[in-house]
């Protein structure tokens, strides 16, 4: 993916900032963004006193707080935005093991927000999980609305004779993926526009995605799943992908289903397409409750709870 110079040079500051950071030690888990609210709603959280308040909590802080490198490198990437003296970044950054990732600021709330969180360390659990049983050799390998990424560069570190693509219909996801990927230190992860699989040739041994699955207001792209209650895109998915898999290839879907009566309508529409013996596939609930926050939104009012789920889905031949 090619960059105008002005965005290259952003990115590059954005990169050396990671960097740096990495290089002092720097570590966050991201939490949800209930859990993220409550503790930015705390007595003493109204402004950053540490790196992790700044580039973990999101929170306005002094200037004389950073570096004057750390300054640079933020506004040199055009990621600094200032209100009543303070300033705030616009990217914050996660720790996933030895892995760094940027991403959006806390709040989500614009239409292209890149979102790490929970969901990020259950779908990177799944993959990792399966690296570990798989046998056969990973070659040819894409992660589906990679977001910041999480899913390529882990099988990329893990299969570094592997080709694996990145891809998103969100330009800044594949800007962060980019970034994330350099800054781990990953050659073999190249990053392309792609609605789910359009425009993208080949067949692959490993696809795996974890896309949104919410029913979104906003329709923000990082959230809102589509259908009736958010279940749509993972359908295409799995339709889409399981005619891109190789022989003994397999397809990793991490996503979330809302419950109605007892009822997960995910799991009834995977029972039917995948129903013969070309397939063999497997279907767990990884959460039995997750953002429950969500059940208070327009749209949701039958829904008893929401389900994180992991379907695999290996081609027989």
């Amino acid at each position: 993916m090619m960059l105008e110079p002005q965005q290259a040079r952003a990115d590059e500051a954005l990169l050396q900032l990671g960097k740096r950071l990495r290089a002092d030690g720097y570590r966050f888990t991201c939490v949800t963004p209930a859990t993220h609210g409550r503790n930015n709603a705390r007595a003493g959280a109204e402004r950053a006193t540490t790196l992790r308040d700044v580039f973990g909590w999101s929170r306005p802080f002094a200037p004389s707080l950073l570096s004057a490198d750390e300054l640079r490198q933020l506004q040199q990437a055009q990621l600094l935005t200032e209100a009543e003296g303070l300033l705030r970044s616009k990217v914050r950054f996660a720790s996933l093991d030895e892995l760094l990732l940027v991403h959006s600021a806390y709040p989500t709330e614009a239409s292209d927000a890149v979102f790490f969180g929970p969901d990020s360390y259950r779908f990177a659990q799944v993959i990792h999980d399966h690296l570990q049983r798989r046998h056969t050799r990973v070659q040819h390998a894409v992660d589906i609305g990679c977001g910041s990424g999480v899913g390529a560069l882990l099988i990329a570190r893990a299969a570094q004779h592997a080709q694996v693509s990145a891809v998103d219909i969100n330009p800044l996801a594949l800007r962060y993926t980019a970034i994330n990927a350099a800054l781990a230190g990953v050659s073999n992860l190249s990053v392309e526009p792609s609605d789910v699989l359009e425009g993208i040739t080949g067949t692959f041994d490993l696809i795996v995605a974890n896309p949104p699955y919410m029913l979104d207001a906003g329709q923000r792209t990082y959230r809102h799943g589509g259908g009736s209650l958010g279940a749509e895109l993972s359908l295409r998915i799995v339709e889409q992908a399981c005619e891109r898999l190789s022989a003994h290839g397999s397809l990793l879907l991490y996503t979330g289903v809302a419950i109605i009566d007892g009822r997960d309508a995910l799991l009834e529409a995977v029972r039917l397409r995948l129903a013969g013996p070309q397939w063999s596939w497997s279907y767990r609930e990884i959460d039995p409750d997750v953002f429950g926050e969500q059940l208070d939104e327009a749209g949701y009012e039958r829904v008893e709870r929401i389900a994180a789920v992991a379907l695999t889905v290996t081609r027989n031949g």
